[in-house]
């Protein structure tokens, strides 16, 4: 066995539509759960769209800001020093509604399980579909479209930036 330390701050970005997502799990080679630290400006989202986890659970843990979870049912807002649990199969979305950057923590587990169902109904073709996402010049702006007719469904993106 061997003990091992990294420095989050350090950790590349994953690629995904937040400000920053750090892999901590895959910087360990944590094989048994998903540990990953993310910030979050007002308006991003984690991730884009609704999705659940089939046979994986989630734990949010809110460190700095308010992380607003879109649920089936109501929202659920999570301030600082909160942690939410999300069961296998339940649909969410976790956003940014605020004026202040989020950080929080998402673990997952069992790991290799953690495929991930993002599936919503398009207004245009009337499917329920995948979502296909891009960036748009400016890079702060993420348009995502339907993947069965490729019409938009939602625009979203980085808010101010706040203070350092």
């Amino acid at each position: 066995m061997t003990y091992r330390t990294v420095d989050v701050d350090d950790l590349p970005n994953a690629p995904n539509p937040t400000t920053a997502k750090k892999e901590v799990d895959e910087a360990l080679g944590v094989e048994s759960f998903g540990f990953n630290v993310y910030t979050v400006a007002p308006g991003e989202r984690v991730p884009w769209g609704f999705h659940s986890h089939p046979r994986h659970e989630e734990v949010f843990y809110v460190l700095d800001g308010v992380l607003t979870v879109d649920t089936a049912g109501e929202p659920i807002v999570v301030e600082a020093g909160e942690a939410l649990r999300v069961p296998p199969g339940h649909p969410n979305r976790a956003r940014n509604a605020g004026e202040t950057s989020v950080r929080l923590i998402a673990v997952g587990a069992p790991k290799e399980t953690d495929e991930a169902v993002i599936e919503e109904r398009c207004a245009s073709c009337g499917e329920v579909t995948d979502r296909r996402s891009e960036r748009t010049d400016d890079g702060d702006t993420v348009v995502l479209r339907c993947a069965g007719c490729g019409v938009e469904t939602d625009r979203f993106g980085r808010g101010p930036t706040p203070a350092e």
